[in-house]
């Protein structure tokens, strides 16, 4: 069995509430049903990471208002899951503040903005001040790219409203997430350009991957994908066994499920041998 770091899961579905745009991914573009609107159990949830290889998992929670279900797996396994600080640049020093106090209180190993939620581009100056601070941190930051599945706006999630980002603050650690389709190519050639930009598979099955993704990974982009599930949205086990089943060169599948993570979002060397 592979080892798998899975940089997107949710436990804490039913805090979200039923809003119309989450009904309708669940039942459109996920095929979901009431399963998919519950909290999940820390027990149940390390059953479905052990079933899959998954060693470690990010969960994702606002810092101003964090949530006690997910800070409960933090603090009951420590060694197994690790937080994601969901931030809305729009609340401006607020945000900022409560991310330095949850940093500084949690184990939080990124950062992610949404923009559909906003319908603001991320090269937008009212995210300035979040990776000015995720640089004075040493945080990476994930930002949601491609056309969104919910009913909600696209355009801002185009890929190349990143080149100015990653062009003005060249320091900052920043991964796509959610894939980028269908502007995939454009995001390949932007982590051409940019050394510290990452793609993040989040919420898109493997069996999907565009035939330029794949090349990428196969050859100068080894060290850019990371694997992640959008549990349950794309159940663990399922991800990690399509992702299995891929046409990748030796070494690359073990970078994609864990080796690229393990760099980007923990500082460890990949080529290191375990102790």
């Amino acid at each position: 069995m592979p080892r798998v770091i899975d940089a997107w899961v949710n436990v804490n579905m039913a805090e979200l509430g039923r809003p119309d745009y989450l009904v309708q991914v669940a039942k459109n573009y996920f095929k979901q049903g009431e399963d998919f609107f519950r909290n999940y159990s820390i027990e149940e949830t390390l059953k479905r990471m052990d079933e899959a290889g998954v060693e470690r998992a990010i969960l994702t929670t606002d810092p101003g208002r964090p949530s006690e279900h997910v800070l409960a797996f933090a603090e009951a396994h420590p060694e197994r899951f690790f937080l994601g600080a969901q931030l809305d640049p729009r609340r401006g020093m607020k945000a900022i503040r409560a991310l330095e106090a949850f940093h500084r209180e949690h184990r939080v190993v990124l950062a992610r903005i949404t923009p559909f939620y906003l319908d603001i581009p991320p090269n937008d100056a009212v995210y300035y001040p979040v990776y000015a601070k995720c640089i004075e941190l040493d945080l990476p930051i994930t930002i949601n790219t491609g056309i969104p599945g919910p009913p909600a706006p696209g355009e801002c999630q185009h890929p190349m409203h990143l080149d100015k980002v990653c062009l003005h603050f060249p320091e900052l650690k920043l991964c796509m997430a959610h894939g980028a389709d269908p502007w995939w190519s454009v995001a390949i050639r932007l982590m051409l350009k940019y050394p510290r930009l990452h793609l993040m598979t989040s919420a898109y099955l493997p069996k999907y991957f565009p035939p330029e993704l794949l090349q990428f990974m196969n050859t100068r982009g080894r060290d850019k994908i990371l694997f992640a599930s959008d549990h349950p949205a794309i159940p663990m086990k399922r991800c990690v066994e399509e992702a299995v089943r891929l046409d990748l060169r030796p070494g690359v599948l073990e970078r994609f499920l864990h080796g690229n993570a393990a760099r980007f979002l923990f500082d460890e060397d990949p080529d290191q041998p375990q102790s």
